[in-house]
């Protein structure tokens, strides 16, 4: 099991703040330790607990990490970010997603860990709260604790993937749901789309117009050959991190959704054309599989998700309409 590490709500703030300015002290040196083990491993799991006393007292953590004030302005500081972050106390997420959170939630700390005329020394607050550090971090963005994946290792990985794909008689295999995402960008372009520089939906289409007996395998997570050159794909995870570090939480779903239509489970393996025939029979629009009600800052939004509330996607539609016409079905 993955060891996960407990912070305190305000802490996960003092990380964009010390790049501002560096935070002095052993508070300082505690939020550079856990800088440095996000940038090391960004998908760890952080464990937000505070002091929270009523129904959620059981993770209280205690007062050993209170800074700034009394205890009270402490509770109500931390009650206050993980309110504004709609979370619970003890609640669990991977750090990449928690930061991406905070970016959205939080574009200032300003009456938040400090105020400018406070009743009393007890309510004082962050002495840095007023100096924009905060600020200036969240302007360099999550870039700055979350380093982005190296181009030129995507564009390595591209040649490559597409060069698997491109051997005679193995099998392709996709995540189930990306099978659709391959008709809503082959109908989006009327049938002639470009390849992509971030995975290979396009070539998947492709190979399967040439080669219809092409075996296609469903595959968990985000599988090396079609998502490869993601930038929002970790390899070492086969793990998706797109929509603010949560999208493989939502593209999981849509995978067992589309599976249980389709009536097949990961692993499976069909030729191409009846992979294709099976699909564009039992999933006319993308809304039942792609459609999301969630506010947000849920971590199963997404903008496909949203879209998809009123309507399929159109492009889905077109592309069935002409890969139906192409089968002959």
């Amino acid at each position: 099991m993955t060891t996960t590490t407990e912070v305190r709500p305000y802490q996960a703030l003092c990380l964009f703040c010390a790049v501002g300015r560096p935070i002095p002290g052993t508070h300082g040196e505690a939020i550079g330790r856990l800088a440095a083990l996000i940038r090391a491993h960004p998908d760890s799991p952080i464990t937000l607990r505070c002091n929270a006393v009523d129904v959620y007292g059981y993770q209280d953590p205690g007062p050993a990490a209170d800074a700034h004030g009394s205890p009270e302005f402490n509770r109500k500081r931390d009650l206050d970010i993980l309110c504004r972050l709609d979370l619970a106390p003890g609640c669990a997420l991977p750090a990449r997603t928690l930061l991406y959170r905070v970016l959205r939630a939080l574009p200032s700390v300003r009456g938040l860990c400090g105020v400018e005329a406070p009743a009393s020394a007890a309510w004082q607050g962050c002495p840095r709260a007023g100096e924009g550090c905060y600020e200036e971090g969240v302007r360099a963005g999550i870039e700055v604790l979350v380093p982005p994946r190296d181009p030129a290792e995507m564009q390595r990985e591209k040649a490559a993937s597409v060069a698997a794909m491109e051997e005679p008689g193995r099998a392709l295999r996709i995540r189930p749901h990306v099978a659709m995402c391959a008709i809503c960008n082959y109908g989006s372009h009327d049938g002639t789309p470009t390849p992509l520089a971030a995975d290979n939906i396009v070539e998947f289409i492709r190979i399967l117009r040439e080669r219809p007996e092409t075996p296609v395998t469903m595959a968990q997570g985000a599988d090396w050959m079609v998502c490869a050159p993601c930038g929002r794909r970790v390899p070492e995870m086969n793990a998706c991190v797109n929509v603010y570090g949560s999208g493989g939480l939502s593209n999981e779903k849509r995978d067992l959704d589309l599976l249980q239509v389709l009536g097949l489970t990961f692993g499976g393996t069909l030729p191409g054309r009846d992979f294709l025939r099976l699909l564009l029979a039992r999933v006319p629009s993308t809304q039942g599989i792609c459609r999301r009600d969630n506010p947000d800052l849920s971590v199963w939004w997404d903008g496909c998700g949203q879209a998809n509330r009123v309507g399929g996607n159109a492009g889905y539609a077109r592309g069935r309409e002409l890969l139906l016409r192409e089968l002959g079905a």
